[in-house]
């Protein structure tokens, strides 16, 4: 089977960018080749980070550097979009001229931190992907790879982080339903990222939350100060993400969100402060409220 990727060089990774003048359309098979490393293997190659403390974690999350071309961003467009009711999915609706999915394309595209850009979609879509990339600036086209969604979302990130160059160190996982999502943000986690080990980018949550019992009676009032709504990209080294998937497969366990794969293996898990604006569109109130925030952008 393919062996761990190894940790890149500054060297190895900016070549990753350069790539696209040569041959920007990718595609790899290394789906069907594919064998879970074994945790052993992966555990005796990484040490776990720890958490900076509260007064010096800002300071701290801003010196770390970024290698100019090292993370794949994966972009996840293959979701149905029950929700929304539409005739097509959600991530290819128009939101001011353009279809939703191919904003955040533009954003990790115009990153020199991003080395490859890595497509989870059906092929019968690609052609909206192709269309936004040829509209790209030159220096923006990077490499781009595809791949193929899986049965559930743990299944097209799994695909997704195949499909990535091992040169990457780390990924950068994406919601293409989430058009709003700005470099600053995505530089930071990223930053938390490569930091931690695994990192995503999240907002204290507003309201008042109870947990209920079955009945529908309170059972509790949540500490609000403690609780995060979680958003992406959330940002993982390749390796710690492989070791994670390796032990819910065995486990049979489903998660929901990506940095949980993380969490399932005892590895720390760093929350980086994003954006209320870095909405998910899933329903058609939300359309509306994307279109003001995108209105307000363009107005700043």
């Amino acid at each position: 089977g393919a062996t761990p990727r190894a940790g890149c060089s500054v060297r190895a990774c900016s070549s990753l960018a350069t790539r696209a003048r040569a041959k920007p359309w990718t595609d790899r098979t290394r789906l069907q080749n594919w064998k879970s490393p074994s945790l052993s293997s992966l555990s005796s190659r990484r040490t776990a980070s720890s958490f900076p403390s509260s007064v010096d974690r800002s300071l701290l999350a801003h010196s770390v550097g970024v290698p100019e071309g090292c993370v794949s961003a994966i972009i996840l467009a293959g979701g149905v979009g029950k929700r929304m009711g539409a005739e097509i999915p959600k991530q290819y609706l128009d939101l001011s001229g353009k279809p939703i999915a191919t904003y955040s394309l533009e954003t990790f595209a115009g990153m020199k931190e991003v080395g490859e850009l890595v497509v989870v979609c059906l092929e019968e879509w690609e052609h909206i992907f192709r269309d936004s990339y040829e509209g790209l600036p030159d220096g923006h086209k990077k490499p781009i790879v595809w791949a193929r969604p899986g049965k559930e979302r743990q299944d097209s990130v799994l695909n997704g982080l195949l499909a990535s160059s091992k040169k990457s160190k780390l990924v950068a996982i994406h919601d293409s339903a989430r058009p709003l999502i700005t470099p600053e943000d995505a530089l930071n986690c990223m930053r938390d990222g490569l930091d931690c080990g695994a990192a995503v980018l999240g907002v204290p949550v507003k309201p008042t939350i109870k947990e209920v019992n079955d009945d529908g009676t309170v059972l509790k009032t949540l500490e609000r100060s403690r609780l995060w709504e979680v958003q992406t990209p959330q940002c993982v080294k390749p390796s710690l993400l492989e070791e994670g998937f390796d032990f819910v497969k065995k486990g049979g366990i489903e998660v929901t969100d990506d940095v949980s794969i993380v969490e399932a293996i005892g590895r720390p898990v760093r929350i980086t402060k994003g954006s209320y604006t870095n909405i998910k569109v899933t329903t058609p109130d939300d359309m509306s409220v994307a279109q003001r925030f995108l209105n307000d952008q363009n107005q700043g």
